[in-house]
């Protein structure tokens, strides 16, 4: 489990493998205590170290599922990438729960400079997750918490969704000099998950009210 708050940026050291089948990438981070059998998020991709070296270099191996669902799938020798290491129960939970396990790749719209520093992203992904994806809701954009602060439906089967980069955020991550065109890995909130899931819900239908009312987490007028 993870917060979403990214506390580095790696760089991609090498990457063999692939072709569909499972890669191993190695990567440089700033972390000599590393252990094996770790999980780290990688661009909001939980992996499982399987080596590591006191300089924070370490390897970790990307299933076939983690490279067909997520970027790392394309990642190359050189490409930074924001790291997070697994919390601990003692921790503060500075963003939201993030479990590492990315839904959908997302591709940016556009990212322009919103004054003051802060930068207005709009991602758009497949509109299969639009239950789970609200207005002052939280999502994971390549491992980074972020607030959703509108959402809109567009044609050919997506969605768009707006968030703030603000300056910190834009300084510690990739995202002050990300641009429209660029691939990131979406992770949706969990609890949103689980609500649907409890209502027996595809991800194309929505959550009405009658809906909510029904399975008990709305009713009377009043949120229980």
């Amino acid at each position: 489990m993870f917060t979403g708050i990214v506390a580095a940026i790696g760089e991609v050291r090498s990457v063999s493998g692939g072709g569909g089948e499972t890669a191993e990438l190695r990567i440089r981070g700033p972390w000599p205590d590393l252990e094996t059998g770790e999980s780290t998020a990688v661009d909001g991709a939980c992996l499982t170290i399987v080596s590591c070296a006191r300089d924070g270099t370490f390897a970790a191996t990307a299933s076939s599922e983690t490279l067909r669902r997520t970027t790392l799938g394309r990642v190359r020798a050189g490409a930074k990438v924001h790291l997070e290491r697994a919390m601990r129960l003692s921790d503060r939970l500075g963003g939201h729960m993030v479990t590492g396990h990315v839904d959908a790749v997302g591709r940016v719209v556009s990212a322009q400079d919103a004054g003051g520093g802060t930068r207005r992203l709009v991602v758009e992904i497949p509109s299969a997750l639009s239950d789970q994806v609200v207005e002052k809701g939280s999502i994971a954009v390549d491992g980074v918490s972020l607030t959703v602060n509108s959402v809109a439906d567009c044609t050919g089967g997506l969605l768009r969704f707006e968030a703030a980069i603000v300056p910190h955020t834009a300084a510690a991550t990739k995202f002050g000099a990300i641009r429209a065109g660029a691939e990131v890995n979406v992770e949706t909130d969990v609890i949103a998950k689980y609500v649907q899931r409890a209502l027996g819900r595809g991800p194309a239908q929505g959550l009405t009210l009658e809906a909510l009312q029904a399975a008990g987490f709305v009713g009377g007028g009043r949120e229980r």
